[in-house]
């Protein structure tokens, strides 16, 4: 995934979840924040990040915030990305031999999937989650507590018991982490319904990310630890 109009900038601090106050070459503006997760270990005053510049005249901001410094590892933190990433990580060829079909956003139940994938035979649903959380080098999800997420994992459980297959993905939106694993002081019920998934038949995959100030893709399968 490449990203056009990417400036470099400083954050100055985050007056709620959607906006941030940012500098670039010592102007000072207010930016979109496209994720509305806490991140809290990244964006701290003075932090160097990256943002995209919109042509759109009619917009209230000028800049999106796409990535951030943390110490030397450049996270990406859209989190409108993991799914293309995703998407370009499967179509080169990784993880199934023959795709038939992919459709995104897939009504399952109550829930809407991210996607609906016909390949190997098999007919899967697809959750995508993006992962900015990282301490001591392991990645972990959520950084928030997500009771939308609970209900995504046992709706994919539900859909395996249909004779489905499903499959939770966990985009880690930086490289270089030993492993990843759920956020469980965070948010136990996600970490216990994910576990009761997997044991139930649900795959979990997690794939860290090369990250640059315009780019980033999907590199390797990381370790998960449940």
């Amino acid at each position: 995934m490449i990203y056009e109009n990417i400036l470099a900038a400083k954050f100055l601090s985050r007056p709620n979840r959607f906006v941030a106050n940012i500098e670039i070459d010592g102007e000072k503006h207010v930016c979109h924040v496209k994720n509305t997760g806490r991140c809290r270990e990244l964006l701290i005053p003075g932090a160097d990040i990256f943002v995209q510049k919109s042509e759109n005249p009619a917009r209230k901001t000028k800049f999106d915030l796409i990535s951030v410094y943390k110490g030397e590892r450049l996270v990406n933190i859209d989190s409108q990305i993991p799914n293309k990433v995703f998407e370009e990580w499967i179509r080169d060829g990784n993880l199934y031999n023959s795709i038939s079909s992919i459709r995104p956003e897939c009504k399952y139940g109550s829930s809407r999937f991210d996607f609906y994938i016909e390949a190997d035979g098999k007919q899967t649903y697809v959750e995508v989650k993006g992962v900015t959380l990282e301490l001591g080098k392991v990645a972990m999800f959520p950084d928030a507590p997500t009771e939308r997420g609970v209900k995504h994992i046992n709706e994919l459980k539900n859909a395996v018991s249909e004779g489905y297959s499903a499959l939770i993905v966990f985009i880690i939106q930086m490289e270089n982490v030993k492993y990843f694993t759920p956020n469980v002081k965070t948010h136990k019920a996600f970490a216990d319904a994910l576990k009761d998934a997997y044991m139930h038949g649900v795959k979990v995959l997690a794939l860290d990310c090369q990250v640059t100030a315009n780019s980033i893709v999907a590199l390797n399968e990381v370790e998960v630890r449940l």
